[in-house]
């Protein structure tokens, strides 16, 4: 079956709260919109845990920016900007997602974005890499290098 103009201009979107499919315009997407179901927003306002075989519902067809933290649990300066990122989510809700990623236990999407240090952050737009940053920053330095994308 052949998609259509009208098809395209809508996007399917999981709630962050109740996973219920949102049929969202795609011009309404910067709006932050609400659940049909239960009303809640439909992006996260924290940050959400991947794994290898979720990547693609949860990051390359999420159609707002992607922030993916490559973390581990023996790392302290993950550890350390964890809760950097947790502000982050809550403030940027709407606009950016951010996921979490263990690479000790998800080897497959580590090895795709040549991760050798942790904590590894990769900024993404569906599948278009935008830019990748390594080691643990404090807040103002993230906000500003997420704001040259977002």
């Amino acid at each position: 079956m052949e998609s259509t103009a009208a098809d395209l201009e809508f996007v399917l979107v999981p709630c962050a709260a109740c996973s219920a499919l949102n049929r969202i315009p795609r011009r309404r997407l910067s709006e932050d919109p609400k659940c049909g179901r239960c009303h809640d927003k439909v992006f996260p306002r924290k940050p959400v845990t991947v794994t290898d075989a979720s990547w693609k519902a949860q990051v390359d067809e999420c159609p707002i920016t992607v922030l993916v933290d490559f973390w581990a649990d023996w790392c302290g300066p993950c550890k350390a900007i964890a809760p950097v990122l947790e502000q982050i989510a809550s403030e940027r809700g709407g606009r950016l997602k951010i996921v979490k990623l263990n690479v000790d236990q998800n080897p497959k999407m580590a090895a795709r974005f040549g991760v050798r240090s942790i904590p590894n952050l990769v900024l993404l737009r569906g599948p278009m890499h935008l830019d990748q940053m390594a080691g643990a920053m404090p807040k103002a330095s993230l906000d500003a290098w997420l704001d040259r994308f977002i």
